[in-house]
C-alpha cells in the first residue's frame, strides 16, 4: 500500500470502544418504548448505519415509521446520559499521531450524526489531526459510499489513494463500491469471516498490525 496518501476510520467500534454504549441506548430506548428489547448480537448488526436507515431495519420497521422515530428519540435521549464508558481503544490514538507525522492524511467516515462526531472528537482532542470528516446526516448512509466521494473530492484525491479502515461489513461494503482499498479491524462488531467477504487488502486483529500496513 505504497501509494496510499489518505486513512479513512470508521469511529464506533474502529476508533472508540463504545459498541456497550451504543448496545446500552437501543435497549433503553426500547424498553422506554415498549418495544422487544434487541440482544447485543442483534444491535451488533446495525452498528454503522445511521440512526434512520439501522433502527428501522432492527426493528421490523419503515423507515419514517412513527414508532421508529419514537425510538431514534429515545435512543439520542440515552446516548446523551448513559454512562457507559467508550475510550478510545488502546493505542489508537498513537497510530493516528504516528500516521499523521508521517504525512498521510487522515479522515473520518461514520454512522454518527455530525453532533454526536464533534462531541467526540473534542471529548478525546484529536480533531486537529483529521482533515475531513463526514457524518450520517452529510450523506447518505452507509453502505452507500457517498461519504467517501464527499471525502475524496474535498481533499482532491481518487479512491486508489484512499484505504478505509474498519470494523464492519457497511464500511468494506462502501469502499467496494468505488474500488477503494479496504482493511477491516476484528476489535468491533463483525468478525474476520464476514469482513473478508468484501475481499479487503487485510484484516487485522491489532492497532501494531494496523499501523506496519502504512509504516
Amino acid at each position: 500500500m505504497q501509494d496510499i496518501r489518505l486513512a479513512i476510520f470508521d469511529w464506533d467500534g474502529t476508533l472508540m470502544d463504545s459498541v456497550g454504549r451504543i448496545v446500552a441506548c437501543v435497549q433503553g430506548a426500547a424498553r422506554d418504548c415498549g418495544e422487544p428489547v434487541p440482544t447485543a448480537q442483534e444491535t451488533h448488526q446495525i452498528i454503522g448505519l445511521s440512526l434512520e436507515v439501522g433502527i428501522p431495519r432492527l426493528f421490523g420497521l419503515g423507515q419514517g415509521n412513527e414508532r421508529a422515530q419514537a425510538l431514534i428519540a429515545r435512543y439520542r435521549h440515552h446516548y446523551l446520559h448513559d454512562d457507559t464508558p467508550s475510550p478510545l481503544f488502546a493505542g489508537a490514538s498513537e497510530l493516528l499521531h504516528h500516521w499523521h507525522a508521517q504525512g498521510i492524511a487522515l479522515a473520518v467516515a461514520t454512522g454518527k450524526s455530525r453532533r454526536g462526531l464533534d462531541r467526540v472528537l473534542d471529548e478525546t482532542g484529536l480533531r486537529p489531526l483529521f482533515a475531513a470528516t463526514r457524518g450520517a446526516d452529510e450523506a447518505n448512509s452507509k453502505p452507500d459510499p457517498l461519504m467517501l466521494t464527499q471525502i475524496l473530492d474535498e481533499l482532491d484525491l481518487v479512491a486508489g489513494q484512499a484505504v478505509m479502515i474498519g470494523d464492519s461489513i457497511h464500511d468494506m461494503a462502501m469502499a467496494e463500491a468505488l474500488a477503494m482499498p479496504r482493511v477491516g479491524v476484528t476489535w468491533g462488531v463483525h468478525d474476520r469471516e464476514r469482513l473478508q467477504a468484501h475481499d479487503p487488502v487485510a484484516v487485522v486483529d491489532t492497532m501494531d498490525e494496523l499501523r506496519r500496513l502504512l509504516s
